[in-house]
């Protein structure tokens, strides 16, 4: 709330962007949650969360059609499993490149693995026929990606063991700092005409 005071911890604290799912909210296709109890229970007592959801911020709603991607890399539909003349590509693009904007000030990323939208490299994608084709990046993570290529992103299938989290809270911190070195370079550098 404006108004309110921080302390320096908190000013300190990075700001992770999560997948709402994972943070137990019933926001899934089927209106379920894949809630991560060290995501909820441990990193948020270090760190600042910021939800977010792709496919319910892009107005599918709850529950929603199931989709998948069909199509190749550049081609990409997320098309609907049942119907596959549903097609939520559109809203789900339009909603990344407002929503990549938005994420300036997020130190790191913890997307849902396997998701049309979210996933890193697992998501399945399939030709018109329903041949799965292999797999890649689900669209809003492509987004991120191209916009912000150095921001630390995981999901919760990489985050299983320990080392992979400290791993992980490590990349945080250094882009935190590396961020932060950069505004305040940029502050001390006098705009040229």
């Amino acid at each position: 709330m404006s108004g309110e005071s921080t302390s320096p911890e908190q000013e300190e604290r990075p700001l992770i962007a999560v997948s709402r799912c994972l943070l137990g909210e019933a926001v899934r296709y089927d209106g379920g949650d894949r809630r991560v109890p060290w995501i909820t229970d441990v990193l948020s007592v270090h760190c600042d969360l910021m939800p977010l959801c792709p496919e319910v911020e892009a107005g599918l709603g709850v529950p929603r059609p199931a989709v998948r991607l069909v199509g190749e890399e550049g081609s990409l539909r997320a098309l609907g499993v049942d119907d596959p003349h549903l097609d939520v590509t559109p809203e789900i693009s339009c909603y990344s490149a407002r929503k990549v904007q938005q994420l300036e000030q997020v130190d790191g990323l913890i997307l849902k693995a396997g998701s049309p939208s979210c996933g890193l490299t697992d998501t399945p994608r399939f030709n018109p026929s329903g041949g799965e084709l292999g797999h890649g990046a689900g669209l809003f993570n492509q987004a991120v990606v191209a916009a912000w290529p150095a921001l630390p992103v995981t999901d919760e299938v990489a985050l299983a063991s320990e080392v992979a989290r400290v791993a992980f809270l490590m990349r945080v911190f250094r882009y935190r700092c590396h961020r932060h070195s950069q505004a305040l370079v940029q502050a001390r550098v006098p705009n040229s005409p």
